[in-house]
């Protein structure tokens, strides 16, 4: 009996060294396994110099706005075929903005709600409408925004919207809200102390952001990187697909906040005035905002709005208005 469990042990073993020395030839045979990943690129992403966009204010007086009326209407009692009353008759006013353009317009990770400066300025104009927040948001690109108002897809947008002469020809803007400047944010590594030093560089920006124009202008040699969002251009900076990014300060500071190796370089490359889109034509939408305006600088709600979103950016006041009427 022992002789016979000792026979079979040695045998097992036999069998078992033999499985193994096929097994230990076939793995020496094949090359060891490898796996190579693409970095993803964010949806929308685009390589490649886009057509430059107009960003000069001044030459058509663009920042030049409708005046209020002289008696703004109580909310809930709008003027009978006005466009404030079709969008009280609808019951919500449909806003066109962004989630990824912290502290601007974002969605906060814990409650879930939107919120930020633009999305202040947004209440606001819903509350003088219908006494209280009845918005609908739409998530717009900065590419979206005048197809959206051309399209009639929104009422409004208040999306760090700069007032241009080139995006007065196709829809109408309020009187300024606020006034960015733009600068260039890179890593704290990356040599680059100023806008000449994006010279070959990869620079990235929003679709349409006047601040493609602005670096294309002043470092034709700059290579420029357009995305459908800020977020988008902080993913390829982190991956290393390119060098800087180039926007309004306001969005820049928000960057800074989510990645502590990164920094704002150099003097500002240019100044914008944000303004409410508007529907082209609307002009008593456009009266009613500018009244809404008005009257939130007269009670402190604009300073408030900005000590709750932008003090990071250092003390400001209201930007001035003037009107062409």
């Amino acid at each position: 009996m022992i002789l016979r469990r000792l026979t079979a042990f040695v045998v097992g073993v036999v069998v078992v060294l033999l499985l193994a020395g096929c097994t230990m030839q076939e793995l020496a045979a094949n090359k060891p396994p490898t796996t190579t990943a693409d970095l993803p690129t964010p949806p929308g992403a685009s390589f490649g110099a886009p057509a430059r966009e107009g960003v000069d204010a001044t030459s058509c007086n663009a920042t030049l706005s409708l005046r209020p009326p002289a008696q703004m209407p109580e909310p809930g009692r709008m003027p009978p075929r006005s466009t404030m009353e079709r969008i009280a008759s609808r019951g919500r006013l449909v806003v066109g903005t962004d989630i990824g353009s912290n502290p601007l317009s974002f969605r906060d990770p814990i409650s879930g709600d939107i919120e930020g400066f633009d999305v202040d300025v947004a209440v606001w104009i819903s509350r003088a409408i219908f006494g209280d927040t009845r918005i609908e948001y739409r998530i717009l690109s900065t590419g979206d925004r005048v197809t959206a108002l051309q399209k009639g897809d929104v009422d409004i947008v208040v999306k760090s919207m700069s007032i241009t002469c080139s995006r007065r020809e196709s829809v109408d803007f309020s009187a300024p809200y606020f006034v960015a400047y733009q600068r260039v944010l890179t890593y704290r590594n990356s040599g680059i102390e100023n806008v000449a030093g994006l010279a070959g560089k990869s620079v990235c920006a929003t679709r349409n952001a006047t601040s493609i124009t602005r670096v294309q202008n002043r470092v034709p040699t700059a290579k420029i990187v357009t995305t459908n969002t800020w977020a988008d251009c902080l993913v390829m900076m982190q991956q290393g697909r390119v060098d800087a990014i180039a926007g309004d300060g306001p969005i820049l500071v928000g960057i800074v906040a989510q990645d502590p190796w990164v920094r704002i370089v150099g003097d500002p490359i240019g100044v914008e005035y944000y303004g409410v889109g508007l529907p082209l034509g609307e002009t008593d939408l456009v009266r009613f905002v500018n009244g809404v305006l008005e009257q939130r600088r007269a009670d402190g709600s604009w300073q408030n709005a900005y000590d709750d979103w932008l003090s990071g950016l250092g003390p400001a006041a209201p930007p001035p208005t003037a009107y062409r009427d």
